[in-house]
């Protein structure tokens, strides 16, 4: 099965025409952001108009000073915390990879193999790896058990797996089942087995720490806190900057608005790194590696003396 990485996935490689990525639409927050930046620029608009017929409109700059300093905190605090869980997230689905190719490697080395059923059974189980990976893709984003995976097992599983409530947990317990299997007729020795369910439990630990990424948002008494304060300050800068700026107090205030509100969403997009996003993690492309080292793994012979025997045919 080959996995299509989805269009908005783009790289994230600054190299290359510095003016074409500052200029960039696709993958930036301006689309999120222009509406509430259009109004800040309006209602800055509609201040120098009524400064310029000598309404009483315009306050001290010195004003927003101790408000600037408490907002550039809170932003700080914002973005550095969506994107440890950026981060977090990116970690975990890297030591995923790792996890499955340690563990496929193991399984396809270390299992004894008596006819070619134990054979066949094995290439079921290092697949069912990678099915690990992608139910747990689509458990991250909500969705259900899906074709992806039909090609994956087989069609029993698959219709079985259809009815589950837990998708990734059912495939590691049929992983660990068939370890268990495998011991049960001598085909494992009992130190291989429990390093390979020590390798399936860092998959399960990968799942867990994912799902508690994704359950865990900030906190909505922070986010309503903020977004209050970030209102409240760009509608107060046009009555600082009027008597200064005068006519163009609406640019002034819509340039720094959009600064404020931009660093805002980039916290929101990535705070949940599982989705589709352009700037959420290419878990697609990540599936597809792991299908791709696979599928690589099962096309080599795990026999003793197979390297010799390489090595003798040269």
């Amino acid at each position: 099965m080959k996995f299509t990485v989805p269009q908005n996935v783009v790289s994230t490689n600054e190299k290359g025409n510095w003016l074409k990525i500052a200029l960039r639409w696709r993958s930036s927050v301006i689309p999120a952001i222009l509406p509430r930046v259009l109004l800040c620029s309006l209602f800055g608009v509609i201040i120098s108009i009524l400064y310029a017929h000598d309404y009483p409109v315009a306050l001290p700059l010195s004003t927003s000073v101790i408000p600037s300093l408490v907002l550039s905190l809170l932003l700080v605090f914002r973005t550095n915390t969506a994107y440890e869980r950026f981060w977090e997230g990116r970690k975990q689905w890297g030591s995923l990879v790792n996890l499955s190719r340690n563990l496929a490697r193991q399984m396809w080395i270390a299992i004894a193999e008596n006819d070619q059923r134990d054979r066949a059974q094995k290439i079921v189980m290092l697949r069912l790896l990678v099915a690990f990976a992608v139910a747990m893709k689509c458990h991250l984003r909500g969705e259900k058990v899906n074709e992806e995976l039909a090609a994956l097992m087989p069609e029993k599983l698959y219709l079985k797996l259809k009815d589950m409530n837990h998708p990734p947990l059912e495939i590691a317990f049929w992983i660990g089942d068939y370890l268990q299997d495998r011991y049960t007729h001598k085909c494992l020795n009992a130190y291989q087995l429990t390093a390979l369910f020590q390798l399936l439990d860092g998959l399960v630990n990968a799942l867990g720490a994912c799902e508690r990424i994704l359950k865990t948002p900030i906190p909505l008494a922070y986010a309503i806190h903020l977004k209050q304060l970030l209102l409240i300050y760009c509608l107060l800068l046009p009555f600082q900057m009027v008597s200064e700026f005068t006519g163009f107090t609406g640019l002034i205030v819509g340039l720094i608005s959009f600064t404020l509100f931009g660093i805002e969403e980039i916290g929101i997009e990535i705070e949940n790194p599982f989705g589709y996003d352009a700037n959420d993690l290419p878990l697609d492309a990540i599936c597809q590696t792991m299908q791709t080292n696979i599928e690589d793994l099962i096309t080599l012979a795990p026999s003793v003396g197979h390297w010799q025997s390489e090595l003798d045919s040269e």
